[in-house]
């Protein structure tokens, strides 16, 4: 009875949730527009460097591994140029990234609406993720272009982009919740957080896969796929290289969408309890 209980409490905080997302949507759209053009207002480029930074670090990890490690794509991916194949994977986790660092320090940024009290401080995390959705769109049709200057046409695989982007953002927001909750009373988390996304770039096949690596051991290989974000990157490569409805994985789907359902409600319930304590904190 204990955990249908927390069970219906957790669908109900979620109702709420969403509810409050919707009835404050202008609201969410006005603030995510304010902060990424405020987010770089004070440099003479403007927004421009939140194009320069990620297109630079994929150059050089291009420049990298392509020319001075001579990697090639696995052989499953075809002809495929590896600069293209590095690119389609890495923008999602520039996404996921970038989306993660600023929604963690959304409370602390906006600490001036959390002591608001009419003011829906739950709203606060998504604006950051909207922001960063913003650079990710430009990069979405950036290897749409690059596919066509490569040879490959447009085609309807890449649709799906949509569906995982989406899929990127509703983890990124459960993962947020639990991380913006807790940074406000334990401030070292932002910068554990960044050492982890380090860790957490080479653990997911950005730059790797399983062939590259010569993983063979079966188990081993499954610890990797555990990782919801290697569900994401190979999911973008299925759209613009593989060509592979996200369908086709069902195994793989289903448990993505458990953990980040998961996730999302630990987030909720955490960011719920400690809720009360943001403003006496900040």
């Amino acid at each position: 009875m204990g955990i249908l209980t927390k069970g219906k409490k957790a669908v109900l905080l979620g109702r709420n949730w969403c509810r409050d997302i919707w009835r404050n949507r202008i609201l969410i759209l006005d603030l995510a527009n304010k902060d990424f053009k405020g987010r770089y207002a004070a440099s003479y480029l403007g927004i421009v460097w939140a194009f320069v930074q990620p297109i630079v670090t994929i150059l050089i990890y291009v420049f990298v591994f392509q020319f001075g490690m001579k990697a090639t794509p696995p052989k499953a991916a075809g002809d495929v140029p590896y600069s293209l194949w590095l690119t389609v994977g890495i923008v999602p986790w520039f996404f996921f990234q970038d989306a993660l660092m600023s929604a963690t320090n959304s409370l602390m940024e906006f600490s001036y609406l959390v002591k608001k009290i009419v003011f829906k401080i739950s709203v606060l995390p998504i604006v950051k993720i909207i922001s960063a959705f913003y650079v990710h769109i430009f990069f979405v049709f950036l290897l749409i272009v690059l596919s066509f200057l490569f040879g490959y046409m447009p085609h309807i695989y890449m649709l799906q982009s949509v569906y995982y982007t989406f899929a990127a953002t509703v983890l990124v927001l459960g993962v947020s919740y639990i991380t913006a909750s807790i940074v406000v009373f334990f401030r070292d988390l932002s910068q554990i957080i960044s050492v982890l996304l380090q860790f957490g770039m080479w653990l997911t096949p950005i730059m790797w896969t399983m062939d590259t690596m010569r993983i063979e051991n079966k188990w081993v290989q499954q610890m990797f796929k555990l990782n919801p974000m290697y569900y994401i990157v190979n999911g973008y490569r299925d759209c613009f290289i593989n060509r592979v409805w996200f369908w086709e994985h069902r195994v793989w789907t289903l448990y993505f969408w458990i953990v980040t359902f998961l996730i999302c409600g630990l987030g909720t319930v955490t960011f719920k309890k400690l809720e009360k304590h943001f403003a006496d904190v900040l």
